[in-house]
C-alpha cells in the first residue's frame, strides 16, 4: 500500500483577539439595554429577563480564556453584536480564500513545495461563505496549483474527514499531494447574544500538506498509520442557516439560524463515543494505546478533553500528553486539532506515534493515526 505522510502545516491567525472581560463587558451591556427595553414586559411576566455572563463562568465551563476574530469591533458593539465583514466583488478574492492561501503557503514551505506540486486542494470547514463556486477551486486559482479542487462539510469534523479523503486520493493514484485547507470563520455563525454559547468560537485557518512518502524531502514528517470515520444523526448541535431559507420568510432572523447545541446532552453522549473510537481504532492498526505518545483532539471544550483522555489512555496524564489550545484559539472547530498538531509536535522522536483526533455535529468523530517518520 502507498505510504502516505504529512510534511507540512500552516496556521494563520487573525491579528485581533477577544478576552473574555472584553467579551463578557460587551455582553452585559447587551443585557442590560434589552432589559431596560423590555422592562414593562418583564415586569408583566410575559418575558425572561437575560441573566448577565461573567469570565469566571466562561472559563470554568470552557476553559476557553480568549478567542482571535476577522472583526472585534463588530462583536463587542451591544447594539450589533456580530462581526463586520463587508462583500467583496466577485473579481476579488474572498475572505475565506484569502485567509486558507495564507495558511497553505506557510504549509508548503514547511513541506518543500511549491503550488505546482499540488494535484488537488480540498476545503474541509464548517461553514461556506457561499454555496458556489467553491472555496477550494478560488484557493486553487490563488495559488497557482494544479489539478483539482473542492469543497466539503462535516461540521468539527472536517479536517479528519478531508484528511482521509487526500489519503485515499493518494493510495488511488489521483493526486500524489493534496492540501486540506480549513479556514474556519465561526464569529459568523455564532450568536453572540446567547449567554450559554457566545464565547464559544474564534477564527483561524490551518492547512495539512499530504502527499507520498516517495517524494517527502524534508525530516519531520508524520506517517499516516490509518482513518477511521464515524458518523450518527443527532439534532444536539444544529444550525440551519441555508439558501431554502428565502422560501419561508416566517424564518428570517429565527435563532435556530445560527449555531446551537445541548451542551449536556452533546457532552454525554459524544465523550463515550469519541474515546471507545481512538481505543477500538489503535487497537485494529495494532498498536496500544500505552503506544500513543500524544492526542491532539478537537479543542472544544477542556472538559470534554480531559474525559476522553482518561478514558483512552486509562490514567491520569500530563498536558504535554493532551496538549490544549483553546485557552487562547477557543473552538475553532474542524481546525482545533490541527492547529494542535502544528504547534505540539515538534518535540516528538522517529518512531513516535499519535492520534489527531476531531468531533462534532453530526454526530462526526474522525480520528487518524501517525507516526513520526
Amino acid at each position: 500500500m502507498q505510504r502516505v505522510v504529512i510534511s507540512g502545516t500552516g496556521l494563520f491567525t487573525p491579528e485581533q483577539s477577544i478576552s473574555n472581560d472584553e467579551l463578557v463587558a460587551a455582553f452585559n451591556e447587551y443585557v442590560r439595554r434589552h432589559n431596560a427595553r423590555h422592562a414593562g414586559e418583564i415586569a408583566a411576566g410575559t418575558r425572561s429577563a437575560l441573566a448577565e455572563s461573567s469570565p469566571e463562568f466562561i472559563e470554568k465551563a470552557s476553559g476557553i480564556r480568549s478567542r482571535h476574530v476577522i472583526d472585534k469591533a463588530g462583536v463587542l458593539d451591544p447594539e450589533r453584536m456580530c462581526p463586520s465583514i463587508p462583500e467583496r466583488p466577485d473579481e476579488q478574492l474572498g475572505i475565506q480564500a484569502e485567509i486558507g492561501v495564507i495558511s497553505a503557503r506557510e504549509a508548503l514551505a514547511q513541506a518543500g513545495k511549491t503550488p505546482a506540486d499540488v494535484d488537488a486542494v480540498i476545503v474541509a470547514c464548517s461553514n461556506m461563505q457561499r454555496a458556489y463556486p467553491a472555496v477550494a477551486i478560488e484557493i486553487q486559482q490563488a495559488l497557482g496549483a494544479g489539478g483539482y479542487a473542492y469543497d466539503m462539510n462535516v461540521a468539527c469534523s472536517s479536517a479528519t474527514f478531508g484528511l482521509q479523503a487526500a489519503v485515499d486520493a493518494i493510495r488511488a493514484g489521483s493526486a500524489r499531494c493534496v492540501l486540506v485547507i480549513s479556514p474556519e470563520i465561526t464569529s459568523g455563525h455564532l450568536e453572540f447574544r446567547d449567554r450559554d454559547c457566545h464565547f464559544i468560537f474564534g477564527d483561524v485557518s490551518t492547512t495539512l500538506v499530504v502527499e507520498a512518502a516517495e517524494t517527502c524531502t524534508v525530516d519531520g514528517a508524520f506517517e499516516v498509520l490509518g482513518t477511521r470515520l464515524q458518523t450518527q444523526f443527532s439534532n444536539a448541535i444544529r444550525n440551519n442557516f441555508g439558501f431554502l431559507n428565502r422560501c419561508d420568510e416566517s424564518g428570517a432572523g429565527a435563532r435556530d439560524k445560527l449555531f446551537r447545541q445541548e451542551g449536556r446532552k452533546v457532552f454525554k453522549e459524544v465523550c463515550p463515543m469519541v474515546a471507545d473510537q481512538i481505543v477500538a481504532h489503535a487497537a485494529d492498526s495494532g498498536l496500544q494505546v500505552a503506544d500513543l505518545r500524544r492526542l491532539w483532539l478537537h479543542q472544544a471544550n477542556l472538559s470534554m478533553n480531559e474525559l476522553i483522555t482518561k478514558r483512552v489512555l486509562g490514567r491520569e496524564f500530563s498536558r504535554e500528553e493532551a496538549p490544549v489550545i483553546l485557552d487562547e484559539y477557543a473552538n475553532t472547530s474542524s481546525a482545533g486539532s490541527i492547529i494542535a498538531f502544528h504547534k505540539h509536535r515538534g518535540d516528538l522522536a522517529p518512531g513516535d506515534t499519535g492520534v489527531i483526533c476531531s468531533f462534532g455535529a453530526g454526530y462526526s468523530i474522525g480520528s487518524v493515526l501517525v507516526r513520526r517518520c
